[in-house]
């Protein structure tokens, strides 16, 4: 069956200063629009299978972060939390987004959040799939990143590289999921791609010695939310072996309203879960929404 006019999913490019930024979009403008943003090491690549699933009724816009993907930056790019916060605030003011759900994943959580901190008033709902936002969700499996934090040694800065091999990249996408064979090889090989590029890796290390940062933002995090009550829907792969299911169910803390389900698989749960992700995004935006 040939994709309707809302499904198909159009690549384009904004230029955001000095910055050009690749996104993919679908779905009529008048719908509400829903802002997808994707986690590390992977791009809007990762929305393949979601946005279709979406765009009948809303707007969807997913764009890839700085750093990721086929956006590009100049040379001296500062590749913080921050800055890559505030591209993507001038991004949705380029192509006329004044509001707008977020869903963040992984790296797009603090990314997200800070925008929305930025701008409460824009945004309609948040959808967190694994993407964290409290002390209590970070696994074990933090403890290389926080002592890279604590010292950033050279051999604590090497330890980090790990984090861009294939055998990692592929761990990330199958660790959790109920069925491996049926996670689709093309994302992980092309993140493996896109990270083996020149001077990726010094930009990934860059970011990964700046996600401390996050953590210290997370109190203003909680009082964001406290403050403005915003929707939120937590939908989380509980075998994530980054984020812990303690993570999502601590939203309700400061969110008493907050809805949050579980899925059997890991931390890429749009590669074996799409479908139930769509499922779940689309009766919780209907309903807050409407």
């Amino acid at each position: 069956m040939p994709k309707s006019v809302e499904t198909e999913i159009v690549l384009r490019r904004a230029e955001v200063g000095d910055v050009s930024i690749f996104y993919r979009e679908a779905g009529r403008r008048e719908h509400p629009t829903i802002l997808l943003l994707h986690g590390f090491p992977t791009s809007s690549h990762q929305f393949r299978h979601l946005i279709p699933r979406l765009a009948d009724r809303y707007h969807v816009v997913a764009p890839d972060l700085p750093g990721f993907g086929f956006t590009t930056a100049p040379a001296g790019f500062d590749y913080g939390f921050a800055s890559l916060a505030t591209t993507i605030e001038a991004f949705t003011d380029v192509i006329g987004l004044a509001r707008y759900a977020i869903y963040v994943f992984d790296y797009g959580a603090p990314v997200g959040l800070r925008l929305a901190m930025a701008r409460p008033g824009a945004i309609t709902a948040i959808i967190s799939q694994n993407g964290n936002a409290y002390e209590e969700g970070l696994s074990d499996g933090w403890a290389p990143t926080r002592a890279y934090w604590a010292d950033p040694s050279p051999a604590n800065r090497e330890a980090m590289r790990t984090m861009f091999t294939l055998e990692t990249t592929r761990w990330q996408y199958t660790h959790g999921a109920p069925d491996e064979t049926q996670v689709e090889p093309e994302g992980y090989w092309l993140d493996y791609a896109l990270m083996s590029r020149p001077g990726v890796a010094e930009i990934q290390l860059r970011l990964i010695a700046d996600y401390a940062s996050n953590v210290a933002l997370y109190p203003r995090i909680h009082q964001y939310f406290r403050e403005r009550q915003p929707p939120l829907l937590a939908v989380w792969g509980d075998k994530d072996p980054f984020f812990l299911p303690a993570g999502a169910e601590a939203f309700r803390r400061d969110l008493p309203g907050a809805e949050v389900c579980f899925l059997d698989t890991g931390h890429f749960a749009l590669e074996t879960h799409a479908r139930e992700i769509a499922d779940h995004m689309l009766d919780f935006l209907d309903r807050r929404l409407s």
